[in-house]
């Protein structure tokens, strides 16, 4: 009868532990699954909102000079989504400002315009990234925080040392040929079944600068757009905009 007891108590408790250990492992990997599709998220508004931004940046300015000079005035350091062929291509240009909306009394004007409405969604579309990749910064800091709490509490080693112990002196000693259960089996599952948290944020997405408002930044970007307009033959944004 105390044997039947004893074997009872221990499977309770050894289902008590793998209740607590799995269910503690599951919400980590929830944490770790939300966050992973948020970041898949954030790059794909990254592409289709700042990139198409850029992209449109690129093909008023064309020049690769003028377009320098306009990383150097916004204080943006890397060339995103920068190719010289986006400035060439027909289709891409006819693309990307399809239905955008055209305003200005002048050819002049209106390209200028356009330049400077493009700028303030990317201003407002990098200053909405920014948010998001603190967000998500601090998000993987506490998935990687959660993930140490984790195993300074629940050591799968000494998880399975204890549960050897409630089998009773005699559970591995003849190893795994009678049923029982390995000195070592401990580690090789603590190395299978490791969780491991997700990697920086800087190394899956650009941490982008703030860049200056519209109104701070108007007078120099002008100077540049008039000159890309000049160097482009004085374009008219509503053929366009408007094939």
């Amino acid at each position: 009868m105390t044997y039947d007891i004893d074997k009872m108590l221990s499977i309770e408790v050894k289902k008590e532990i793998a209740d607590r250990y799995f269910g503690f492992r599951k919400l980590i990997e929830d944490d770790t699954r939300n966050y992973d599709d948020q970041v898949a998220a954030s790059f794909r508004r990254l592409e289709q909102k700042i990139g198409f931004d850029l992209v449109r940046l690129y093909i008023l300015l064309k020049d690769e000079r003028l377009i320098h000079d306009f990383f150097q005035v916004t204080g943006l350091e890397e060339q995103l989504f920068f190719d010289p062929y986006l400035a060439e291509s027909p289709t891409i240009r006819k693309r990307v400002f399809a239905g955008r909306p055209v305003h200005g009394l002048t050819q002049k004007s209106r390209f200028r315009n356009m330049g400077l409405d493009t700028y303030q969604e990317l201003v407002e579309n990098i200053d909405e990234y920014r948010e998001n990749y603190a967000q998500l910064r601090s998000e993987q800091e506490t998935i990687a925080e959660e993930i140490k709490l984790f195993y300074r509490k629940n050591d799968l080693g000494t998880i399975m040392g204890f549960l050897r112990g409630l089998d009773g002196p005699s559970s591995h000693k003849a190893g795994t040929m009678e049923g029982g259960l390995n000195p070592n089996t401990g580690d090789s599952l603590d190395k299978k079944m490791k969780v491991s948290p997700p990697p920086p944020l800087d190394d899956i997405l650009p941490d982008i600068p703030q860049i200056p408002p519209l109104d701070e930044l108007k007078t120099l970007f002008k100077v540049i757009l008039d000159k890309a307009y000049r160097q482009q033959g004085e374009p008219e944004m509503r053929s366009l905009v408007h094939p």
